[in-house]
């Protein structure tokens, strides 16, 4: 079993960052793609990016191209999720995932940009 919990979220004002982290436990983390999802207000689960096992290749939906980084620390279990000039449209909550199809979700952590 995998539990993932998600942390860092809160208010900024647009043009802000955050970071957000998912630290996880349970099973081999190391050699796991590992995802992050978000979900607005009435609005469908949507995929923000992933990160290989390494770290060496990463994946992005193309509204936070250019604007978020994934990067993980394998040895502490953790991923990062690190948004810069943040917009309003990014408000969600945004959630980790692993496994095979996405079978592990965290319980999502909630971030709000105000205009």
């Amino acid at each position: 079993q995998v539990r993932l919990v998600e942390s860092g979220g809160g208010l900024v004002q647009a043009g802000g960052s955050l970071r957000l982290s998912c630290a996880a436990s349970g099973r081999t983390f190391s050699s796991d793609f590992m995802g992050w999802f978000r979900q607005a207000p009435g609005k469908e689960r949507e995929f923000v990016g992933h990160i290989n096992w390494s770290g060496g290749s990463t994946a992005y939906a193309d509204s936070v191209k250019g604007r978020f980084t994934i990067s993980r620390d394998n040895a502490k279990k953790m991923v990062y999720l690190q948004m810069n000039s943040l917009k309003p449209e990014d408000t969600a909550v945004y959630y980790c995932t692993s496994g095979a199809g996405w079978r592990y979700w965290g319980q999502g952590t909630q971030v709000t940009v105000s205009s």
